[in-house]
């Protein structure tokens, strides 16, 4: 047998401090994602495929028995809990606004396509740990109230098993921080619309469980939205 697990073993059994379960879900998918469109801080509401694509994680959800589910208070996420939460058992749902996706400013309402002419776009994709958001935002920021949002629901609930619903950059970034992965490359890991990660934390310790879990697992081979430009080429 591997020693690695004797590690883990040793870490999972002592250190001092928060202990839990945290699970994280993005949410299920909207039209403007088909679109390729940013949603920021947009009440985008799920479509029927969205709500179909959640509704077939309930089984997993099942099976990692949250017993409080955390959501960011926009309306996509907020319907991906609460079709969760029914799903397992009727699960209570907290809102915590640090869950929230990006601020993008101007960027809101605009699609790929668009992007890739804007320069501030553009600076922003190449240098994304020094330039914010048009709303404001680095990613370091970003990762700091999600991490922040974990902790503190973590410290509050010691020993539980908690559901973070939220959105694709909150949860790789938050992913990051836990991994001790560099957060210039957050953008390696694949967060898709319903898909679900997990850790448990002891300390200052965290094993990852999974990553990315879909019920559907070819999707995470294919693009989540089509480009114009690319679609031509």
């Amino acid at each position: 047998m591997a020693l690695g697990p004797f590690y883990v073993a040793d870490k999972l059994k002592g250190g001092d401090g928060m202990r839990g379960i945290a699970l994280f879900m993005r949410h299920g998918e909207t039209a403007w994602n088909r679109e390729g469109r940013v949603m920021g801080r947009n009440p985008i509401e799920l479509d029927a495929d969205g709500r179909a694509q959640v509704e077939a994680s309930v089984p997993f959800a099942r099976l990692i028995k949250p017993e409080l589910i955390v959501t960011s208070p926009l309306a996509r996420a907020r319907q991906s809990a609460e079709i969760i939460a029914a799903g397992v058992g009727g699960v209570p749902i907290a809102e915590d606004p640090q869950l929230s996706e990006v601020q993008y400013g101007r960027w809101e309402g605009m699609v790929y396509d668009d992007l890739l002419e804007d320069e501030e776009y553009l600076n922003y994709r190449d240098h994304p740990l020094d330039e914010p958001t048009p709303g404001g935002e680095t990613i370091a920021q970003v990762q700091s109230r999600g991490v922040e949002a974990v902790r503190r629901a973590i410290g509050d609930n010691s020993g539980r098993r908690i559901l973070f619903v939220s959105h694709g950059d909150i949860i790789r970034t938050v992913l990051c921080h836990f991994m001790r992965l560099e957060l210039a490359h957050f953008r390696r890991i694949r967060v898709d619309n319903a898909a679900f990660s997990g850790f448990q934390l002891i300390g200052d310790f965290a094993e990852i469980k999974f990553l990315n879990l879909l019920p559907d697992p070819d999707r995470a081979f294919v693009s989540p939205f089509e480009s114009k430009k690319t679609a031509s080429r």
